[in-house]
Formats: structure tokens, C-alpha cells, sequence
């Protein structure tokens, strides 16, 4: 029994680590899946500012971007391989007696490409589809299931906004984004078709932003500076103007998110290894006592010959054997609960070796920290006064 308590403590901490980190690092590796598939090397350019009666709108309230700059951006920026012009909005799309309301992307092939998004059945769009402004459609997942159930889109005819459209594909499912957006939510129709007879522009050729997709995650920072120098000159922007468009690095923004999971998965490692702190002192306790009820048997053993590094030996042993026997108990206890733990939450849990090796590993170094001053004490007890004791 007293063994049994002993090792509690220690089942505890190594089992709460354990939990602890799994969902930490479940939830790592669902926010980096999550940013893949947003694509790689991303930078996405709004348009500028304005200010009118000393109010400044955000970005977006003075319509700046043009197919030609996307154009532009893609033949003259040495570090760009892909650009995607977005005019976007939100409009009902309706088939047979079903209807449903999502978000629908005038845009041209880069899309494919830029957001890593391929094809699960029919074709992609054409550079002939956005010449020609034709009124073709990719759906997204989301979209086929509340629209066609088991029903194959490909050739079907869907409405936006009253217009007809032929399904030409489907785009493969996606999931959630890392602001938590459905992106399978979502309709593509080429750009020219969203700018002439769905959303209408300002003025020819606007788009609503141009997402931009660098060679490589060396080439991203090249690429901004590239894209930002290039709108500047094409939009006749002097040294001491303020840039009538903004530049950002979805793969920072993405990368801090990431980050910040990882110091969360710290800190609740950290706070979980209290527990095994807790186990420690409890070790130390029940040592000192047992110190104490085998008084006699460390004098019998020492005057028999037994030096004080045997009977420090003899203590700190039993304190790490206990605490290895309630770290294998605790690793199993820890991984069970963490399975618990994503069934019944449904969140994603990942019990990774590194953090099992971990915990098992400390709770041999609280044995030997905690052990070594029963032990110390016990080695230091007098061989006759241990053998009077009662």
C-alpha cells in the first residue's frame, strides 16, 4: 500500500504531461494541416485606402487592382511562379427545387495552383474561359453536397444570380481554414465572367485582390519586395506617397499561428510537470518514513560490514524504481486518457515519442532527486543507535 502511494503521485504527473502534450501537439499538427492547405509561399495583395470628409475606409475602399496588374506581376517578378486575380462575392447558386447562398470567386487557372488545389473530377478552367468570359462554374465540396447529393455535377446547369452556368468540375475537399472558414464553401467562375455579369466593377478590368504564390520560402521576401516595387511604379506612386495598396505574407501570419499552438503546448507541459513535482515530495515523504520504521535493519546491515554509499545506494534505488514503475503506469494512463480525450471532445490529440521519452526520463530524475536525502539521511545514522532503536 505504502508503495501504491507512493507511486500515485508519480501516475498522476506522468499521465497529465503526457495528455497534456498529445493535445497540444494535436492541435499543432491540425493548425499546420490547416495551413497547407491554404497553400505555400502565399502573399495576397488588397487594395489601398481611402479617405473621404477625414474618414479613412480599410484596405479595400479604393478599388486600385486591375487584371493587367496580375498580368504584370506574373511576366515581370523574377521570384513570383503563380498569381491568382480574385473579384469575389456572395451570391445564391440554385439547381433543380435546391438553393443554396456561398461564395463565389471570379478568378482565372492560377487559382489551381496557387492555392496547391487540385481537381477531383471534370477540368479546371482555361485562359480561353477567362478570354471569352464563359459562363462555366467549379464547385467546391460543400457546395456539390448540399446541391446534388449523390447526383454527378459535371455538365449539370446551376444558376447565379438567374444566370445559367455549366458545371465544368469539382474542386477535391479541403476543410477548414486556419480562421476556421469552410474554404469547400466556394464557387470559381472565370474573372472576366464575375467582372461583366455577376458582380459588375468600378472600372474595367478590377479586381478585388491578387494572390500571389513565391517560387520558393527563400524567394517569399524577394517576391514582396518585387510585387511592392512593381504596383508602385505601375500605379505612378512617388518616393513620399502612401502605397494605394498593401502587400501581406499569409505564410507569416500562418507561421505565428503555429507558434503560438507550440508556446500553448509548453505551458501546459509546464503546468502538468507541478503534478510530477508534487509525486517527488511525495517520494521524499514516504522515504523518510520508511528511513525511519527500518531503523534497525540499516544498523544490522551496517555493522555487518555495509558502507554508507550501500545503504545510500540501497534507498535512492528503491526511490527510482518506484518512480520508474509509476512512470511506465503513468505513460500508459497518460496515453489512454489522451484517446479519451479525443473521442469524447473531438479534438485531435498525438502522443509523440520525444514527449513520452520525456516524461518517463524526469520521472526516473525525480526518483533520484527526491531519494537522495532519505538516503543520505538513512547512510548517516549511527550502527549501534540504529540497532537500540524501537
Amino acid at each position: 500500500m505504502r508503495s501504491a502511494l507512493t507511486m500515485l503521485g508519480i501516475i498522476i504527473g506522468v499521465g497529465a504531461v503526457i495528455a497534456m502534450l498529445a493535445v497540444g501537439t494535436g492541435a499543432s499538427r491540425k493548425i499546420a494541416e490547416q495551413t497547407a492547405s491554404m497553400g505555400s509561399n502565399l502573399l495576397i495583395v488588397l487594395p489601398g485606402s481611402q479617405t473621404s470628409g477625414g474618414i479613412r475606409t480599410g484596405f479595400g475602399g479604393q478599388p486600385t487592382l486591375t487584371l493587367n496588374d496580375a498580368e504584370a506581376i506574373e511576366k515581370e517578378c523574377p521570384a513570383v511562379q503563380d498569381v491568382a486575380p480574385i473579384l469575389n462575392g456572395t451570391a445564391q447558386i440554385v439547381y433543380g427545387n435546391l438553393n443554396w447562398s456561398t461564395r463565389v470567386s471570379g478568378t482565372t487557372l492560377g487559382i489551381i495552383r496557387v492555392r496547391d488545389w487540385p481537381i477531383a473530377t471534370g477540368r479546371s478552367l482555361t485562359d480561353e474561359d477567362v478570354r471569352s468570359a464563359t459562363k462555366v462554374a467549379l464547385l467546391g465540396q460543400t457546395v456539390v453536397d448540399n446541391l446534388f447529393g449523390g447526383i454527378d455535377p459535371v455538365d449539370q446547369i446551376v444558376r447565379i444570380k438567374k444566370i445559367p452556368f455549366r458545371v465544368i468540375g469539382v474542386m477535391e475537399k479541403k476543410g477548414q481554414s486556419v480562421m476556421g472558414d469552410d474554404q469547400d464553401d466556394a464557387v470559381f467562375v472565370p474573372v472576366t465572367t464575375a467582372q461583366k455579369k455577376l458582380f459588375g466593377t468600378t472600372f474595367p478590368g478590377m479586381v478585388r485582390q491578387i494572390m500571389v504564390k513565391a517560387r520558393s520560402a527563400e524567394d517569399l521576401d524577394s517576391a514582396e519586395r518585387q510585387v511592392t516595387s512593381l504596383l508602385k511604379q505601375r500605379h505612378r506612386i512617388g518616393p513620399k506617397k502612401d502605397d494605394d495598396f498593401s502587400v501581406r505574407n499569409l505564410t507569416q501570419m500562418m507561421q505565428a499561428a503555429e507558434e503560438q499552438t507550440q508556446i500553448m503546448t509548453i505551458l501546459l507541459g509546464a503546468i502538468a510537470s507541478v503534478s510530477l513535482l508534487v509525486g517527488g515530495i511525495g517520494i521524499m515523504n514516504i522515504m523518510l518514513v520508511s528511513v525511519t520504521e527500518r531503523t534497525r535493519e540499516i544498523g544490522i546491515r551496517m555493522a555487518i560490514g555495509a558502507k554508507t554509499w550501500d545503504i545510500r545506494l540501497q534507498f535512492i534505488m528503491e526511490a527510482v524504481i518506484l518512480s520508474l514503475i509509476g512512470g511506465v503506469i503513468g505513460l500508459t494512463a497518460g496515453i489512454t486518457g489522451s484517446s479519451v480525450i479525443s473521442m469524447m471532445a473531438g479534438w485531435p490529440t498525438e502522443v509523440s515519442l520525444m514527449s513520452a521519452l520525456l516524461a518517463f526520463v524526469f520521472s526516473g530524475v525525480v526518483g533520484i532527486f527526491f531519494g537522495f536525502y532519505p538516503a543520505y539521511k538513512a547512510s548517516l545514522l549511527n550502527p549501534i543507535d540504529a540497532l537500540r532503536y524501537e
